[in-house]
Parts: structure tokens; C-alpha cells; sequence
């Protein structure tokens, strides 16, 4: 039951999430943004749909049961999604699932953006750790821990590069 209530919410979450990110998108690319990372793109929207027929098939077909620790999971997951909510609200128009880069645009030193350069990328990265641990879903942890460590090597540069090129990331971050 918690399994289908949490699951449920994290995906409609997600949905949600896809709804503004089309809607920043389309008023950046009107402001004259462009797009990076399109070839690695479809595999990180792959690897995240992936996590969650891996996550159901998971829990359902081997009937792994809830963590004995699942009120501590709970707990960072929920600290998680406050941490999300922040970082979406700090980016504002300039978040996106997507990597779009509006040329000469100040970037966003607010938030969590001031303390971390990627902080939605950790929270990700925890999201993916703990949301299966809290239902003893050991397998789709693990790989798709290892999965998410591969893409972030892969994005994070692409995004940086593209940052370094187009706006005053390396000013505001103290980069060569």
C-alpha cells in the first residue's frame, strides 16, 4: 500500500515536472536558446523510465517488502523533494530536464545554485538510491546508481562546456 501511494505521487511528480520543463523550454528557445546534449538526451529520459518498470517489477515480481529502515528512506526522500521544490523555484524559467542554454543570460547563483553547482543532479542521485532501498528493491538501486554515475559523467561536462561558452558561468563559479 505505501509502495503504490509513494510510487504514484513520485510519478505524477514527474509528469508535473515534464509539463514545466516543455514550458520553460519553449519560452527560452523564444528568447533565442539552444539546446546541448541532444544525443545523450533520449538515453537519460530511457535510463529514468527504465528505473521505474525496474522499481515495480522489482517489488512486485520478487516481493521484496518494505525496509525495516524505511522511515529513515522516507525521511531523505522527503527532504529530497524540498530540496527539488528549491531548486526548480530558485532556476525558475531556466529549468529544464533538457540542457538549454540562453546565450549571455547571468546564471543563477541562488538557492542551492550558491552552495552547489548541480545540486538537482544530487538529489537525483539520492532519489535513485533511496527510493528503491526504502522497498528493499536492492537490485534497481545498484544499477541504476552505477547507470546514474555513467550519465551524470556524460551530461555534466556537455552542460559545463556549454555554460563556459555562453554565459558568465566561469565568472560566477571562479573557472579557467
Amino acid at each position: 500500500m505505501i509502495f503504490s501511494i509513494v510510487i504514484s505521487i513520485v510519478i505524477l511528480q514527474r509528469l508535473v515536472e515534464l509539463f514545466v520543463a516543455k514550458r520553460n523550454e519553449k519560452w527560452m528557445r523564444s528568447q533565442g536558446a539552444f539546446e546541448v546534449g541532444t544525443t545523450h538526451y533520449p538515453v537519460m529520459v530511457t535510463m529514468h523510465i527504465a528505473f521505474f518498470i525496474s522499481l515495480l517489477a522489482e517489488v512486485f515480481l520478487f516481493g521484496r517488502l518494505l525496509s525495516p529502515e524505511w522511515i529513515l528512506f522516507l525521511f531523505i526522500f522527503l527532504v529530497a523533494q524540498v530540496a527539488r521544490i528549491w531548486c526548480l523555484t530558485s532556476l525558475g524559467k531556466f529549468w529544464n530536464t533538457k540542457i538549454i542554454i540562453l546565450p549571455g543570460a547571468d546564471v543563477v547563483q541562488k538557492g542551492p545554485y550558491k552552495l552547489v553547482r548541480h545540486p538537482n543532479y544530487i538529489i537525483v542521485a539520492t532519489e535513485l538510491l533511496v527510493l528503491p532501498l526504502m522497498f528493499g528493491a536492492y537490485f534497481t538501486a545498484i544499477i541504476f546508481t552505477l547507470l546514474n554515475v555513467w550519465m551524470m559523467s556524460v551530461r555534466i561536462p556537455v552542460e559545463e562546456k556549454a555554460l563556459k561558452e555562453a554565459t558568465n558561468y566561469s565568472e560566477k563559479f571562479s573557472l579557467e
